[in-house]
């Protein structure tokens, strides 16, 4: 009953800006934990954004200072602002949240940690 959709993927420019937003439709029981993961073609998917639910944030270093990962509790949404966008970025982004109720054990940017995920949105890079 829990669905994730992603949108706000698109095509720009090296240097340029996209805002990702995931809505969450259906209902987690308790608190629960999402996170932002990209996977480029034939490479594995790494996690790039996570947003706990006290409100800390954890970004991969390759990310760190350009992106920001915020939610919007009331509406069930969770952004992915993405500035300074260069073409190593490109990738299907996937959002993702965990069990309610649960904390992580390996760590917030870790995949298996996840237990919903969305369908993706492609974000493509161009030079």
């Amino acid at each position: 009953q829990v669905e994730l959709v992603e949108s706000g993927g698109g095509s720009v420019q090296a240097g340029g800006s996209l805002r990702l937003s995931c809505v969450v439709a259906g209902y987690i029981y308790g608190s629960y934990c999402m996170g932002w993961f990209r996977q480029a073609p034939g490479k594995e998917r790494e996690g790039v954004a996570a947003r706990d639910s006290d409100g800390g944030t954890s970004y991969a270093e390759s990310v760190k200072g350009r992106f920001t990962i915020s939610k919007d509790n009331a509406k069930n949404t969770l952004y992915l602002q993405m500035n300074s966008l260069q073409p190593e970025d490109t990738a299907m982004y996937y959002c993702a949240a965990t069990y309610g109720g649960v904390w992580y054990v390996e760590g917030p940017l870790v995949k298996s940690e996840y237990n919903y995920w969305g369908q993706g949105t492609q974000v493509t890079v161009s030079s």
